[in-house]
């Protein structure tokens, strides 16, 4: 996937105001099945598995980390139930090859279960924006399954599994398909009006929204609670790390990320630092908002809500203000 098509800010606004796909074929997917595989998932990710429900046609979606045993973040992923005991987990591009280690390593534990690299099996299609539903249902052959859940379907002819997530905060969906039914596919959403899309794009809309770029607001050098994710883990269920997190959320971390608003002009950008203590993980010029935002850890109480923070840009003093997130909530979304 290219950095632009047409332009970063024309993608942008085709997502916010229509319809935009993104070829993210890039990202990687590891198939967990067998009696243990609910066992071996919540052992490696940070959320409650057997949470993901699963239905005749359809499956559930669950949004999770990786964690190393003392908390650092490995990966975030997205895991989809297939079947009662069939997982499917997208990885990110970069960092796939160490998921699938890291799988692999900890699945001798348990024999009943199999993992198996799918990377080479799909191609991925984001399609975005609050026309994107429309667009798929036309070429489905079946009902397109809620936000959140997973089904397979055919689209123009190809067999797709469906999922109900996206990385933009729009509504929309993500399909996986074989690398031979991608192209015919992607040339079928075009003609029926979906703007191709490019990284740049992509970053910009996450960044609205304040999710997370692992990279940038997520590493092995920051946990969880740090990170605002606490929420997607369920130390309970003994997920490698779970001790480790249970400990930062108990004690509170020293730095929290943020999402911040510079007021005036300039736009933070990664490694920035912030005075007094931080630094810019994320940082761009948001198209919806017409100013710069972006994400930073800092000091835990500076991590209030209309906290002003200094961020030295190349040398220049901007001031910033910490924002609740999303920075900004799209039309659809607002009720």
């Amino acid at each position: 996937m290219p950095l632009q098509y047409e332009g970063i800010a024309a993608e942008h606004r085709a997502v916010r105001e229509a319809c935009g796909v993104f070829d993210v074929s890039h990202m990687g997917q590891i198939e967990t099945s067998g009696p243990q595989a609910l066992e071996l998932l919540q052992r490696l990710l940070s959320n409650d598995v057997s949470a993901i429900a699963v239905g005749h046609a359809w499956g559930g979606a669950q949004y999770s980390l990786l964690c190393r045993e003392d908390a650092g973040v490995l990966d975030d992923v997205f895991t989809y139930r297939l079947e009662g005991d069939r997982f499917l987990t997208v990885t990110n591009a970069a960092n796939h090859a160490r998921d699938l280690a890291w799988f692999e390593g900890h699945a001798p534990e348990y024999p009943g279960a199999e993992v198996v690299d799918r990377i080479a099996d799909y191609a991925m299609l984001a399609v975005q924006g609050p026309l994107a539903r429309e667009i798929v249902q036309a070429i489905s052959d079946s009902a397109l399954p809620e936000r959140m859940t997973a089904a397979s379907s055919r689209l123009a002819g190809a067999e797709v599994l469906v999922c109900g997530t996206g990385y933009t905060g729009e509504d929309g969906v993500e399909l996986l398909c074989g690398p031979e039914d991608a192209v015919a596919l992607w040339d079928e959403l075009l003609t029926r009006g979906a703007v191709p899309c490019g990284l740049g794009a992509r970053d910009t809309l996450r960044l609205e929204v304040g999710f997370h770029l692992y990279g940038n607001d997520l590493s092995l050098d920051r946990n969880p609670i740090e990170a605002g994710l606490g929420w997607c883990c369920r130390e309970e269920t003994g997920f490698i790390g779970s001790a480790a997190v249970r400990s930062a959320r108990r004690s509170g971390p020293p730095e929290k990320l943020v999402a911040f608003a510079v007021e005036g002009p300039g736009i933070a950008r990664p490694g920035n630092l912030v005075l007094g203590g931080g630094v810019v993980t994320s940082g761009s010029l948001s198209p919806c908002l017409g100013v710069g935002i972006g994400l930073a850890y800092v000091p835990a109480e500076r991590a209030v809500n209309g906290t002003r923070l200094e961020i030295d840009v190349r040398g220049k003093i901007r001031t910033a203000v910490v924002k609740k997130k999303p920075l900004y909530r799209p039309v659809a979304n607002n009720g």
